[in-house]
């Protein structure tokens, strides 16, 4: 019996939850690009630098890196759907309120809140996704996920730039988000039901502790979510520095800068786009080293040519366009293959990959403002680093055993954390059709049901 597939227009019961899961996506790109137009403003605004401005970024990320190391585990527990909707409405009235701070303490405190309540639609949304498909599957799930989260960073510097010119400035831009993430909470009480059995759950802290050591102690699974997080670091340099490069040092206007990180977006978006159809084809590890070597290659071309001082908005724009080509391929393939690892314990799993992300995030957002407002060495050589690191993160993965799914996808017949040493029982090998035949499973795009 075949489920829905991503081949052709899905019916409609697939598309809502899919969707619902993207949007629960945005709350990271949204909450980091819409306001980032106005990074000059606020630093002049708040009476701050480039450093101090970028530390609200800073405490947004540390917030959902804690809230993933939490919530996580959590759901293992209590289920996927409380922890969403809590997050969920924590994260509105945190943003609202930081529309109305009176000071760039306040905002900082408030930023953490969100980020921290915020994460749930994060790692929970990646728990569900696990709860319901492995394998090539998951990746192609993970991999239209990315695509549909794409329209957040494509979409919000130019709404942001918009917002932040000729609507309310900063402030502006988050009352625009809380609407957002008003919405995000109403989509999730209306569309996403439990993935989580009750008898799959995980009661008490103690065997959450042991699965998040168990998790940790999966060599393969370590190597692929360092690949990940290193990668998001590259992506967070550009990030916190590209409002100073794009506007400071390449001379754009507040609108030519929106719509110059937009078309970086939208180079990933359709980076993994593609992706999701390779995946059909070549195994999720190829295509994730492919991404990896590309973004090495181009910020390293790029950090090059700054220090040669001959970096232009060509330059600029082609090499950063190519490292977010290789970033499309990265995302969604190595989120796959590191929850692949760890298939009962989906939650601790996708918390110890996103608080990893976060943490590097919210570490090279400030350093890449230390040079000043009116360089881009620092931006390029944080970015040419974390992907040099990523690369060698995923050498970790060399003669480690297949995941639990590896006959199916390719990947190789051994077990992970179900089967690594000293977890015996901790985390049991599940058969495909245990993960996929559930109700929640046929609403999403992609999934198929073996026989």
């Amino acid at each position: 019996m075949s489920l829905p597939s991503t081949e052709g227009a899905p019916p409609r019961p697939a598309a809502l939850p899919t969707a619902t899961l993207a949007l629960l996506s945005f709350v990271m790109p949204l909450a980091t690009d819409l306001y980032l137009p106005a990074f000059p403003a606020m630093a002049d605004d708040l009476g701050t630098d480039a450093s101090g401005v970028q530390l609200t970024l800073t405490a947004f990320l540390f917030g959902v890196a804690a809230g993933q190391l939490v919530l996580g585990p959590l759901s293992d527990r209590l289920g996927r759907r409380k922890p969403i909707l809590a997050g969920a409405a924590v994260c509105a009235v945190g943003t609202a309120l930081c529309a109305m701070a009176p000071s760039l303490g306040v905002l900082i405190v408030l930023r953490f809140v969100t980020g921290f309540s915020g994460a749930a639609g994060l790692v929970v949304g990646r728990a569900v996704v696990s709860d319901v498909a492995s394998g090539a599957v998951a990746a192609r799930l993970f991999g239209v996920l990315t695509t549909l989260g794409g329209i957040a960073p494509i979409a919000a510097p130019l709404a942001g730039g918009a917002v932040v010119t000729h609507a309310g400035g900063w402030r502006g831009a988050f009352w625009v988000l809380a609407v957002a993430t008003l919405l995000m909470f109403l989509a999730a009480l209306f569309f996403v039901p439990e993935s989580l059995p009750e008898e799959r759950r995980r009661p008490g802290g103690g065997s959450t502790l042991r699965a998040a050591c168990a998790v940790l102690g999966d060599r393969a699974y370590v190597g692929y979510t360092l690949a990940f997080s290193f990668a998001c670091g590259a992506l967070f340099c550009y990030i916190a520095g590209s409002a100073f490069l794009l506007q400071n040092v390449l001379g754009f206007t507040v609108g030519q800068a929106s719509l110059a990180f937009s078309l970086g977006a939208l180079t990933a978006t359709l980076s993994s786009a593609v992706g999701t159809r390779l995946v059909g084809r070549y195994h999720p590890r190829l295509l994730l080293r492919a991404g990896l070597t590309v973004l090495l290659a181009a910020t390293t071309a790029a950090l090059l040519v700054t220090l040669s001082g001959r970096l232009g908005r060509a330059a600029a724009l082609g090499l950063i366009g190519l490292a977010f080509l290789g970033i499309g391929q990265v995302f969604g393939t190595a989120t796959a293959l590191a929850l692949e690892r760890v298939p009962q314990a989906a939650g601790t799993g996708s918390a110890v990959l996103g608080t990893l992300q976060s943490l590097l995030g919210g570490i090279a957002a400030p350093l890449v403002g230390l040079g000043g407002a009116h360089t881009a060495v620092p931006l390029f050589a944080g970015m040419a680093l974390c992907s040099l690191l990523a690369v060698l993160a995923l050498l970790l993965t060399r003669g480690a055993s297949g995941s639990s799914g590896g006959n199916r996808d390719g990947s190789g017949g051994g077990r992970g954390v179900g089967g690594a040493q000293g977890t015996e029982g901790l985390v049991p090998d599940r058969p495909e059709q245990h993960r996929l035949d559930m109700p929640f499973a046929r609403a999403l795009p992609g999934a198929q049901q073996p026989g």
